[in-house]
């Protein structure tokens, strides 16, 4: 008893250390939740975990959003297979997922999952999220330990050992699982590549300004989950015209107008611009960021179980991986230009997108057609209507309280409307026409689809 008191109060020394290192005047940066927000303790525990990760991802650099869309689907990965053997009617993803390799005889008999499942986060959460400011150095092992000390009250010290070794051998299973994936490895520690130039050609997308590169230019190649992208479909884009006259002028008009309409009304379009833009580090979450938010958001509302929370974010971490891969894929074949380029050269020379009072250039590195922030949330909505339903009360709180920008809630009465108004969000903000944000909802909710059919009963 004297030797567990002494880890106790070691620990807990631990825990004051840290949390002198990581306190800060941003309140972004607290990482707790005074009171229970779900009836499910292991819920909770991950809608907290979650909350963490929120601020690890706004704080990341070099990631967003590809990297960031794997980082969830391994991160995911990690804790559903940390709890599955407790599940009903839930298997192991050891013979869906070729190389994955899982021993359930490293499993003891008798764990406590949310040691088991704290455990794995912070190993897979630290690992996968590998490029964070100093605002956040120490929070994970601050995080872990503070909770840990919470969960290990009435537990055994051979429960305590057994349950933290169970969540570090997912960890490290699932973490050598995604180094198979030479490709992912080495593209994200390039994600600007200088080797990559892009093709020339008439209304093709280059540079906007001399010091960008291409953002993960080679992403096609990174390993999807459900569905590949030469299984999914393409709706080539509209043939480039410079005539006035022509339906790609028109969408180029569209954009023009719009975006400087809401710049200089103020109107709801710069609200819904800014409220979805999720495109600068250090000030909003990622992309694929956002869609954790809104699913975290929906496991409270909902009150959800963990078995349903961990089988929502695993699709959920699946489909966004796979949306990037396929988005990434059709837009360096395609390559089509931005807005702004078009619009300097044959309407205004001194236009300028809403994005650009955030960022150095105008627009983010990569091409514009398909609508990647469109495809990330339709992707999304399209697992939260497969287990919420389209029609639902529900008020978007993700940005609640900032003020650098535009993050008044926006309240909705279904999935599908939120949907339309995030993707459509990228015409105001002046980075996208109108038919890049459509073809990257069709897009999104085709592989919303597949992964909705992505079968975890049986093996």
């Amino acid at each position: 008893m004297k030797t567990c008191n002494l880890k106790w109060m070691l620990t807990l020394l631990l825990a004051l250390l840290l949390f002198e290192s990581c306190n800060t005047d941003d309140d972004q940066i607290n990482t707790y939740t005074n009171e229970p927000v779900v009836t499910d303790t292991t819920t909770q525990l991950m809608v907290e975990w979650n909350d963490l990760w929120l601020k690890l991802d706004r704080y990341s650099f070099g990631m967003r959003p590809n990297a960031t869309a794997r980082a969830l689907a391994y991160i995911h990965l990690a804790a559903y297979e940390t709890v599955v053997n407790d599940m009903t009617d839930f298997t192991s993803n050891t013979s869906r997922l070729q190389t994955l390799t899982i021993d359930s005889a490293q499993r003891a008999n008798t764990i406590d999952l949310n040691i088991a499942l704290n455990t794995c986060y912070a190993e897979v959460m630290d690992h996968f999220m590998y490029n964070t400011s100093s605002e956040m150095d120490g929070a994970i092992d601050l995080f872990k330990v503070t909770k840990e000390n919470v969960l290990l009250q009435n537990v055994s010290n051979q429960v305590l050992q057994d349950s933290r070794q169970w969540g570090n051998y997912i960890a490290e299973q699932v973490i050598e699982y995604s180094q198979n994936d030479v490709q992912a490895e080495s593209q994200i520690l390039e994600p600007q590549p200088l080797s990559y130039e892009p093709t020339i050609g008439e209304g093709f997308w280059t540079y906007s300004a001399d010091q960008e590169r291409a953002l993960f230019p080679y992403w096609e190649s990174v390993r999807t989950f459900v569905i590949s992208s030469d299984e999914t479909s393409s709706t080539p884009p509209m043939e480039y015209n410079e005539d006035s006259n022509s339906d790609y002028f028109a969408q180029m008009i569209e954009v023009y107008t719009i975006n400087n309409t809401a710049k200089l009304e103020d109107n709801e379009d710069l609200w819904i611009a800014e409220y979805w833009s999720d495109d600068v580090e250090g000030l909003m979450m990622s992309p694929p960021g956002r869609q954790i938010s809104i699913a975290k958001q929906l496991i409270i509302q909902n009150d959800l179980s963990h078995e349903t929370s961990l089988v929502l974010l695993l699709k959920l971490g699946f489909a966004l991986n796979d949306a990037a891969v396929s988005t990434w894929a059709d837009k360096y074949n395609y390559m089509v230009m931005r807005p702004n380029v078009y619009i300097q050269e044959f309407i205004d020379v001194e236009y300028e997108t809403n994005l650009y009072r955030f960022i150095n250039w105008p627009n983010p590195s990569f091409p514009s057609y398909p609508s990647g922030h469109s495809c990330f949330v339709s992707a999304a909505g399209g697992i939260f209507i497969d287990v919420f339903g389209n029609d639902i009360d529900f008020t978007e709180r993700s940005h609640e309280g900032r003020t650098e920008f535009r993050g008044t809630p926006r309240q909705f009465n279904s999935i599908s409307e939120m949907v339309e108004d995030a993707a459509f969000s990228r015409v105001p903000l002046g980075v996208h026409m109108r038919i890049d944000c459509t073809e990257g909802m069709r897009l999104g909710y085709e592989i919303s689809e597949a992964i909705n059919g992505f079968d975890l009963s049986t093996n």
